[in-house]
């Protein structure tokens, strides 16, 4: 009796497994053999190279919510009513706060990345966004400098007195890019020379003169701070002609890349300790994001003849082919980029759709190799951006960990400001790209033609 049941079991076993291999053979058997390959395949985003006016929408959508909820007024904050006349300036005066910071890195970010996306699309609104603002900003700050006591309450303390590179690095970069095109008053100097100041002289250092951090440990590196410090140095050499200001920028990166690039690997540990013999590595989307950005800026202003040229270049070459390697079939990269259990992550996609782009219309990647890399990038980036104009799943500001839980579950949200400059930037240069390059569909899948 017992065999038989066992019998019966095999039996109704390999009718199944038959059914089973019948019932997924059995659409094939409907279609030509040599027509199978043309059968659509199901994308989770979309496939294929973008129109311009496609990605131009979607900066609009993006402009026109920043440009609602960010104005520039400066309000009594006991009355609420909106100060108008400078003059009349006092105590009571704070700048009125919408979605997000006028002053923080994020923005910096947002300025720089509106210039952009004017160039790419002709659209001047972009500019005057940016100009706007930092115009306002050179305007407010010599008053309420005057005004206050310096002290953390005080409206625009990070221009006024800023006291880390997160206060300094983006804002000057943009102010310094918005000068260097005439688009804003000679009164924005004063400002960038502050920033710079205290990037070249009052940031604390590695005995090396590593840019570093006391917190969360003593002599801290940040991989965020190769961004929050380098381009601006690099574009203050560009705007003063001074060497010094590109021998350092180029110093910073090579004195950090020593420590925290992981050449097996291609991308970049987070942060690195002094004290630590071992340094726990989590390759974070978005520092490697600031990274790479660092590289594409110094790189889009370092002269030719820079004698640390060719080793910046190489160190940008070998993290755009490591972070290649990471990119999933989805367009997007993860939060902590060799772990594929944690969340696809936003603004990391978005500074390196912009970086591989921009490397490839400068030439310094190849556009056959590193193209439908960039544009599946920008395509997974594009439905993030919500109608209203919202950039979604974006990490929230995040810190140092040494266990990976602390980067699984940081949260997303709209208003985590990382996102909006990172996606303008990506739009504005697959913009340049779709110009410079042309890519189609080639046996179903996104080549360059020519």
């Amino acid at each position: 009796m017992i065999k038989l049941f066992q019998k019966s079991l095999i039996l109704v076993a390999f009718c199944l497994s038959n059914l089973s291999f019948a019932q997924v053979q059995a659409p094939a058997s409907t279609l030509h053999s040599e027509s199978l390959h043309t059968a659509k395949p199901d994308y989770p985003t979309p496939y294929g190279s973008p129109k311009i006016e496609e990605v131009t929408q979607v900066l609009n959508r993006i402009h026109g919510y920043l440009d609602a909820v960010t104005p520039t007024r400066v309000i009594n904050k006991v009355t609420k009513e909106e100060i108008k006349d400078f003059s009349k300036i006092d105590t009571n005066a704070t700048v009125y706060r919408g979605d997000f910071s006028l002053t923080s890195y994020e923005w910096g970010v947002t300025y720089a990345a509106m210039l952009a996306a004017s160039k790419a699309t002709g659209d001047p609104r972009f500019a005057q966004y940016t100009t706007q603002r930092l115009n306002f900003l050179a305007e407010l700050t010599p008053i309420i400098k005057a005004k206050f006591p310096i002290s953390s309450g005080m409206p625009l303390r990070q221009v006024i007195a800023p006291h880390a590179l997160d206060d300094c690095g983006a804002m000057s970069v943009s102010m310094i890019k918005a000068m260097r095109d005439g688009l804003v008053k000679d009164n924005v100097r004063p400002l960038i020379d502050n920033y710079l100041n205290y990037i070249y002289t009052k940031e604390y250092r590695l005995a090396d003169g590593t840019l570093a951090r006391n917190r969360p440990l003593k002599n801290t590196l940040w991989l965020d701070d190769m961004f929050m410090g380098v381009p601006a140095l690099a574009q203050m050499g560009k705007l003063t002609g001074d060497k010094k200001y590109y021998d350092e920028a180029v110093k910073q990166i090579l004195q950090f890349s020593k420590r925290m690039f992981n050449k097996n690997l291609g991308i970049f540990m987070h942060g690195w300790v002094e004290s630590m013999e071992t340094h726990p590595e989590f390759h974070w989307g978005r520092a490697n994001g600031w990274a790479i950005l660092t590289l594409t800026e110094v790189l889009d202003i370092l002269p030719k003849d820079h004698k640390g040229r060719a080793e910046v270049l190489a160190l940008y070459k070998a993290h755009a082919k490591g972070l290649a390697s990471y990119q999933t079939g989805t367009g997007f990269w993860h939060q902590l980029l060799d772990k594929n259990d944690t969340y696809l992550e936003t603004s990391a996609t978005a500074i390196y759709t912009y970086c591989i782009a921009k490397g490839i219309n400068e030439g310094w990647l190849d556009a056959a190799t590193y193209g439908p890399m960039a544009l599946l990038g920008w395509n997974a980036v594009a439905t993030k951006v919500s109608e209203k104009g919202q950039v979604e799943g974006v990490c929230v500001g995040t810190g140092m960990g040494f266990e990976p839980a602390f980067y699984y579950y940081r949260p997303v949200n709209v208003y985590a400001a990382h996102g909006y400059g990172p996606t303008l930037f990506a739009g504005a240069e697959i913009i340049n790209l779709i110009k410079n390059k042309k890519f189609a569909l080639n046996d179903s899948a996104i080549m360059l033609t020519k």
